[in-house]
C-alpha cells in the first residue's frame, strides 16, 4: 500500500497538535506535507497509517536522524512506550487517521498530556494540549 504513512507510536500526537513549526525547514516542510496536505486535508481521515518502532516518514529529513535511529534515541523510544501503551498500538498495526484520533480521544484525556509527553522538547508550548482539548471538544 504505497500510500500509507509509516509513524512511530509518539507521532500520532505531534500530528494533532502540529502547528507548522519543526526541527529544521526540510522537517517542517515533510510534516506539513503529511500533516496538512494529507491528515487534515479532505477525506484525511481515511489516510492509512502503519506503526513502526523505528524512524518514521515524519522522521525522513530530521536533522536528529541517523539511519533507522535518532540521536535521542533513548529519549525517543520512552516517548513510543508511552504513547503506544496509551493508544493501544502493536507494532506493524495499520489504522486509518480517523480511527487512531478516535483512540486519542478514547484515551488520552485533556490534561495527560505534561505526564505522557515528559521530555518532548516541544511538549511545554502546549500546542498539544490545545489540539487534544480541541479533538475532545469537537465530540461533546
Amino acid at each position: 500500500m504505497p500510500d500509507t504513512i509509516r509513524y512511530r507510536p509518539h507521532h500520532f500526537l505531534c500530528s494533532l497538535g502540529f502547528e507548522g513549526k519543526g526541527y529544521s525547514d526540510d522537517f517542517t516542510a515533510n510534516m506539513s506535507a503529511i500533516v496538512m496536505g494529507r491528515l487534515r486535508a479532505d477525506g484525511g481521515d481515511a489516510t492509512n497509517i502503519e506503526v513502526t518502532g523505528a524512524t518514521d516518514d515524519i522522521c525522513a529529513p530530521c536533522p536528529k536522524r541517523r539511519g533507522r535511529l535518532c540521536t535521542n534515541e533513548p529519549k525517543i523510544k520512552v516517548l513510543d512506550r508511552a504513547h503506544a501503551a496509551a493508544l493501544k498500538l502493536e507494532p506493524r498495526e495499520q489504522l486509518t487517521w480517523g480511527e487512531a484520533k478516535a483512540r486519542i480521544r478514547k484515551n488520552v484525556p485533556p490534561g495527560s498530556l505534561r505526564t505522557l509527553c515528559q521530555g518532548c522538547e516541544w511538549e511545554p508550548y502546549g500546542m498539544c494540549e490545545a489540539a487534544l482539548a480541541r479533538l475532545h471538544e469537537d465530540q461533546t
